[in-house]
């Protein structure tokens, strides 16, 4: 049995990603090359120190655990070499690996997100952002990235209590995500409701691409945030900087060679 490179005082995780991401980030292990069977196996150490200690873990937990022995038996199956040559079979950690690079880009923005959220706390008193409202009327410059992160956050955990997000063979990306928000835009040059546009998705994933293809559209200042007002709902408007973003194609470019 392969030791556990975890100091077992049973470290806490908010899902079975997290758990994955830890295990390889602490081994200094390639996230494209992941030794399945040892990482299988210290997971599954996790799971059971978890019972040992009474500590309950949620069913995507146990799920996760399957797919990880799912895929250690794959890759343990001894495949036909004529059939290799005429239909090559994937990685079959390809959609794990899909899935860990995902889930780390988004905890990396969420965690930015906080980070500007401090600073901006730190800088701003209340009355110093009642004055800088009153310098424009425009609602939106009071309204931060983590407002949108706060946002995504809350229509997640709606979307949990409706089988339909989950149940999904969908094969979206950000790229995919950044046409579909420029394709919107081209048409609608008032306000479009976050929310909104999160609950049109069919699938967790399609969701969580795009929330990333937002956060990408208002680093390019294509787009921008609005609320009409403090207990309002966030809102994604077109910004004068939409066309000169999507012109000369840099802009998509760098994003597809960003999320390969």
């Amino acid at each position: 049995m392969a030791s556990s490179p975890l100091n077992f005082h049973l470290e806490q995780y908010d899902g079975p990603l997290d758990l994955l991401l830890d295990l390889i980030r602490k081994q200094e292990i390639n996230i494209y090359d992941i030794p399945i069977a040892r990482i299988t196996q210290q997971y599954l150490d996790y799971i059971q120190r978890a019972a040992e200690m009474n500590v309950e873990l949620s069913a995507e937990f146990v799920y996760m655990a399957a797919t990880l022995i799912h895929i250690k038996s794959r890759m343990l199956l001894p495949r036909d070499p004529e059939l290799e040559k005429i239909a090559p079979e994937e990685d079959p950690r390809q959609e794990l690996v899909e899935r860990l690079i995902e889930h780390e880009r988004f905890k990396t923005a969420a965690g930015m997100l906080h980070e500007k959220l401090v600073i901006e706390e730190a800088v701003w008193s209340n009355p110093q952002i009642e004055q800088f409202r009153a310098e424009d009327d425009n609602p939106g410059l009071a309204v931060t990235l983590f407002d949108l992160v706060k946002t995504f956050q809350a229509v997640l955990e709606r979307a949990k209590k409706r089988p339909i997000y989950e149940v999904t063979t969908e094969e979206v990306s950000v790229p995919d995500m950044i046409r579909y928000l420029r394709q919107l835009f081209e048409r609608e040059r008032k306000a479009v409701s976050a929310r909104e546009l999160f609950e049109r998705q069919r699938s967790r994933r399609a969701m969580i691409c795009l929330f990333l293809a937002m956060l990408e559209l208002v680093k390019a200042q294509a787009l921008g945030l609005v609320q009409t007002d403090a207990r309002g709902e966030i809102g994604l408007k077109r910004l004068e900087g939409f066309e000169n973003a999507f012109g000369s194609g840099e802009v998509m470019n760098a994003i597809e060679e960003g999320y390969r």
